[in-house]
């Protein structure tokens, strides 16, 4: 992997950007847009609450689809999950705009790697050349354009789901069970610290994940969580040994909807004991 890293520069998109055409460098324009804000403190969307689990044969990745600026909703069906490949996903809280596009580089980055070395770059080496990528935004961030990411994916080395986190230098860590960040993570985190087992499956993991949403939309106000009026739901996807796919909104609705229900009554049981004894 270290060699694949270190050849990982003579086929970087983005340097290639920077070389041949510095006009279309994204993190350039990132810093520019920094730059710009700083002097006149416009109001940037965010994007807020994603998520990732591991459990038994893969990973799940998530969040919800609110971005909001200051106290105000900017947009409450915006994504912040995608897929790099068939094997990687990466979801994004921070400033919306730079950070869809960030997306969008590493997705072309993987593929440009591919189609120049003829195999794909591991999942390591991806997760490397987004904390570089981060690195390069660092500038941007000092300004306010922050972006905290979180990148996971099947590795087909170790035969299983890996998770990793960043911070906003480009430092990179590695969580073995799950993590969750943005404005409502602590909350998400809290909730997955007590649903999370050894031996999680597939669908524990899906549970767990709509559990710390709706508990983080419950506490933190930037975070969207199931809105049932517009049909908007969370996003989330499942990366295995067969590929990443989306879990589909309809049975994330099911279980969200039976642990309302369940709140529901035990809320409605406390309330009816509590008028017993007044």
């Amino acid at each position: 992997m270290k060699e694949e890293w270190d050849r990982l520069p003579q086929h970087d998109f983005l340097a290639l950007l920077r070389e041949k055409y510095t006009h279309l460098d994204p993190v350039r324009a990132f810093q520019v847009v920094a730059e710009r804000s700083e002097r006149r403190g416009p109001a940037l969307p965010h994007g807020t609450t994603i998520l990732a689990v591991r459990f038994d044969g893969g990973v799940l990745i998530g969040g919800d689809r609110q971005a909001t600026t200051y106290t105000e909703i900017a947009d409450r069906n915006i994504e912040k999950v995608f897929e790099m490949d068939e094997y990687s996903a990466i979801a994004i809280a921070g400033v919306a705009g730079p950070a869809i596009q960030m997306a969008q580089l590493l997705r072309t980055q993987f593929e440009y790697y591919e189609k120049v070395e003829g195999t794909p770059l591991s999942l390591e080496g991806k997760a490397n050349y987004l904390a570089h990528v981060l690195r390069q935004n660092l500038p941007a961030a000092l300004q306010g354009l922050v972006v905290v990411p979180i990148f996971a994916g099947y590795d087909p080395r170790r035969r299983r789901g890996r998770i990793f986190k960043y911070d906003v230098a480009g430092g990179r860590y590695e969580e073995t069970d799950y993590y969750a960040t943005g404005s409502g993570g602590k909350d998400a985190r809290s909730t997955l610290k007590k649903r999370y087992h050894a031996g999680l499956s597939e669908e524990e993991a899906i549970r767990c994940a709509v559990e710390a949403l709706l508990d983080a939309s419950d506490e933190d106000v930037a975070t969207g969580g199931f809105d049932w009026v517009r049909g908007i739901f969370p996003l989330v996807k499942v990366i295995t040994q067969e590929g990443a796919r989306d879990v589909p909104e309809e049975r994330l609705g099911e279980i969200a909807e039976g642990f309302l229900n369940a709140w529901r009554a035990d809320f409605a049981a406390r309330r009816n004991a509590t008028r017993s004894e007044d």
